[in-house]
Parts: C-alpha cells; structure tokens; sequence
C-alpha cells in the first residue's frame, strides 16, 4: 500500500462514518481501532437490547440506549499514515452535528445493511456529503446474516444516490451461507471464518487459480463467483480516483464488521485512495481558500463539547486545522479579533485524551475554552481568515424550559447556554418575559438535554410544550424590523448570538407575516458570519 511521502499534513486522512441507524457503524468503528492497533480489545457490543459499551460512545445517555448522539474524534496510525476517525451521531434527531462533523472530513464511510441497502437516514447523509464534494467509499456490513444479492444491492446504490459503483470485492454467499469475497484486482480469494464459542478467527486468502481455492468453495459457489467478477469487469465501471474524489462514483467493499472480517481490506483502502487535506473555500481572507500547504496556521471550530470531563465543567472546541504547522502555546485569533493562547491543545480517543504539541492541516484538536470559541469560528495567526461558514437550521420542534426550583435560574442559565452552544440543541430568549425556549430537530435531542441538564448541573428541569410550532430568523431593513418588532413583540425573541428570531405558531402563520412584510426575509437557516 502506498505512503504519503513529504510534509506532514500529506499524511493525514481526515474521514467520517456514515449510516443508518444500526446498519453497525458504531461496531465498525471500535472495531477499525482494534484492527489498526488503537485499542486492545474492541467494545462488546450485545444483541437484544442490551448495552453497548464502545469506547466511542462516552455519554451516559449512549452508553445506556445503545445509541450515538454525540459526534467523538479519534487519532491512529495506518499504514505510515495518520487518521482522524470522526464518529458521527446515528440517530436522526442529531443530523445538525452530524452535517457539522461531516465539514471536517475529507472522505466518509457509507456503511449499508447488507439485507437492506440504502435506508432513508444514508439518502440524507449522502446528499450532505455531495454539496461538501466529500468522496464516498462503500462498506455492505452485515454479510454473515442473509443479505441481498450484490447486483440489487449495486442497483439501489446507482438509483437511490445516483452514484456510479465499482465493486472492488464480490461476495460467496450470505448469512450461514456467506464463504468470503474474492479481491478482484488481486484474483484472490479472502475465506471467511465463522467463530467457534464466539472467538474471532483470522481470515485466510487462496488465489483463485491456485489449487487450494478447491477446498473452501464447491464447484457451484466457484461458477457463481466467476459469473459475478465477470459481471463486475465487464458490465460495471472500472476504479477511476478522480471520479471517486470528485463524487460520481464509490468504490464498494464486503465484510462483518461484528466479525472484524473486511475492516483491514477497508483501512488499507482508505489508505491507499482516500484524499488528504485539501483547500477550503474563505468567505474571508487575503485569498479565497486556504491551502493545507500554506505556512499560516489556521483552522475552524465543528463542534463544542461541555462537560467532557463533569468534574471540571470544562468546554473543549473541536478545531478542524486547514493549514500551517500548529505549536502549542501558539496564539491565536478568532475572525472576530479575540485573542487566545492555545496552552493546552488535546488529541482525542473517544473519553480518552492527551495533550498535543504540535498538529497539522486535517489534524483535529480540542481547544480548552471557556465560552470565546463558537461553532463556525475561524482560528488563525493573523485573524484575517474565515472560512466558508457552517449553518443553523430552524428547528423542528420547540420546547420550554421550566426549573423546578425557581431559585436556581441563574444556574439554569448558564446550562442551557453551555449545552447549547455545543450546537446539538438551539437556544432562545423570549424579549418579553426572558422565558427560555429549547430547539431541537427530534425528542430525544430533548430527552438528551434533560439528562445532561440533570446530571451535570444538578437541576431539576421540565421541557414543556410550547405556544410556538416554529422559529425563523429576521433580516432587512432596520425600520421594517422594528416596526414587525413593535407588533409582535411576545413572539420575537434572541438567539445565543443575539440574532432575531421570530417565534411563530404555525407554518401559515410564517407564510403570512412573509406575505404582509415583502421587505423582510424569514430565514429557516443561519450562518453566523
């Protein structure tokens, strides 16, 4: 497999996992750790409702529903080659960290269900991944369980994401069935070995013009994968890696990633054709993109995680860095001209962490802050930089925030305002009244932060139905803002940045007012300049 040769940052690949939920994005993800050395001993992950105990998924909350709601980052070595694994939210209530997550990556994982193939969550990640140009290499999980066959599974890759597919491995069988895939650039044949007493067992690789291929499949299972690679040489469009970066198509590997069979044939894939860092587009700065090349350190904040670690309410920025060399003790400049000393940068592995001296373009660090850093600032010697922004959408769904305890307002406060400013959940203030308003894209966002807000702050609060259906951000001329202001002033209420927000009961209600005031623009998404 080939190395990436020269400057540092030409040897990071920056990639996130995407899926459905339960396709095992989770299993495969602890399990690329384990393969590539990471950690010692993959997470058990238990059927029939029991609970996954995965080293990605640190939250409470996760650890207790089986379930990914946070977005983690974790470094390893491949191959002579350095990978920022980011590990997306499966749950759709979470899809605005997820499309956060996904501008830090260069290349993503599509993770399908064998017996499935693609599932309305992936149709809506894929369509994410194409408006970044992310680059998308297919994982069919689940082959030791019965599966489609592989040319319905090609189709609805083709049809449903309008992708061109190049199958680099072709299958033997699925389920108790399932014997392995033949490579097909290699003519080999890579047999599956099903665990006995549950102990994993290697997998072995035969040439398929040797004389040993005879003792792991029959005559039949043989005539059907000549039939199948021959289809794939033939009828199916060879591996271009331009056409693989730029989009069009994917390249699709076979495995169990519950198994680990097929995750180090995909860590050698991702080595060999995943891109590295590349350019990102500047709304703002001396030139319109950012080169990883470029000497000036510069990068922009994805997420913001609080409370980490609960015993220091600490706040940690995830820092995607675009260009220079990064030294700690560096300062920095937000786009906004705040000046910070980066003393204490962290690589992160799942909960697990350590301070970073230095770090490169594609690299993530988390930056130690308490309230300076924002999602979609811009970090940079100079300060002169921003790079292209990263949206808020109109919630979904809102909620209001009444404590138990009215004593302890001020606290209530400074939580909401922690979490939300980890982007996950929206936070608004009513002007008149100073009433809190939540706003989330799913209840379990909401049943998320009622834990949190529990277990890291010791507060007793209820998240009631709220008057209003849905919230729109205000922009136009300040006359006619004022003037909508002063005749809806219950609804109008601030966001965490100080936005206008109008808080409308109802989708008519928002067409109406659209209608009534031309001169205002009622936004349902936000990009913090």
């Amino acid at each position: 497999m080939s190395q990436a040769n020269g400057a540092e940052w030409a040897r990071r690949r920056t990639y996130a996992i995407i899926s459905h939920p339960d396709a095992g994005k989770t299993t495969l993800t602890e399990n690329i750790l384990h393969t590539a050395g990471a950690i010692r001993q993959a997470g058990a992950v238990r059927a029939r409702g029991e609970n996954r105990r995965t080293r990605s998924d640190w939250m409470k909350i996760e650890r207790e529903r089986g379930i990914s709601v946070s977005a983690s980052v974790m470094t390893y070595e491949h191959d002579g080659l350095t990978f920022n694994l980011l590990d997306t939210p499966g749950h759709e209530d979470f899809s605005e960290d997820t499309y956060r997550t996904l501008t830090a990556a260069d290349s993503a994982i599509m993770v399908l269900d064998a017996a499935k193939g693609v599932e309305p969550r992936t149709l809506k990640l894929v369509e994410v991944c194409r408006l970044r140009d992310i680059p998308i290499l297919t994982f069919i999980n689940k082959m030791d369980r019965e599966a489609l066959d592989p040319s319905e599974l090609f189709d609805d890759i083709q049809d449903k994401l309008a992708l061109d597919v190049t199958p680099m491995q072709w299958p033997v069988g699925s389920g108790n069935r399932f014997k392995g895939v033949a490579d097909i650039a290699s003519d080999e044949f890579i047999a599956y070995r099903r665990p006995v007493d549950d102990e994993y067992r290697p997998s072995e690789r035969f040439k398929l013009d040797g004389n040993s291929i005879a003792g792991e499949l029959d005559a039949a299972e043989l005539e059907e994968l000549s039939e199948g690679m021959e289809m794939a040489r033939e009828l199916m469009p060879e591996f271009n890696e331009q056409s693989y970066r730029e989009g069009h198509l994917t390249p699709v590997y076979f495995g169990s990633a519950l198994r680990r069979f097929g995750v180090r044939e995909l860590l050698d894939a991702l080595a060999e054709i995943a891109p590295g860092p590349g350019p990102k587009v500047a709304v703002k700065g001396p030139r319109e993109t950012l080169e990883p090349g470029d000497k000036e350190v510069a990068g922009f904040v994805f997420k913001i995680q609080a409370n980490m670690d609960p015993n220091h309410r600490d706040r940690v920025a995830f820092l995607r860095l675009s260009s220079g060399e990064f030294k700690r003790g560096m300062k920095l400049k937000t786009d906004a001209g705040k000046a910070l000393t980066v003393s204490a940068p962290v690589m992160f592995f799942a909960d697990d962490r350590e301070v970073a001296d230095e770090a490169y373009a594609g690299d993530v660090i988390g930056v130690p802050n308490h309230g300076v850093l924002r999602v979609g600032d811009t970090l940079s010697e100079s300060g002169k930089w921003k790079v292209a922004g990263i949206p808020n959408f109109a919630p979904e769904m809102l909620r209001r925030a009444r404590l138990k305890d009215p004593l302890k307002a001020k606290h209530l406060k400074k939580a909401l305002e922690s979490l939300a400013e980890e982007g996950v959940t929206q936070l608004f203030r009513l002007q008149v009244g100073g009433e809190y308003i939540i706003g989330a894209v799913g209840a379990l966002q909401i049943d998320v932060m009622a834990q949190r807000v529990a277990d890291e702050y010791d507060l007793e609060v209820v998240f009631e139905a709220s008057p209003y259906d849905t919230a729109r951000w205000i922009s136009g001329p300040e006359a006619k803002i004022e003037e909508f202001i002063a005749r809806h002033k219950s609804a109008i209420a601030e966001d965490i940045d100080g936005a206008l927000v109008f808080m409308a009961k109802s989708a008519w209600e928002v067409n109406y007012s659209q209608e009534k005031w031309p001169d205002l623009e009622f936004s349902r998404t936000k990009e913090r300049e």
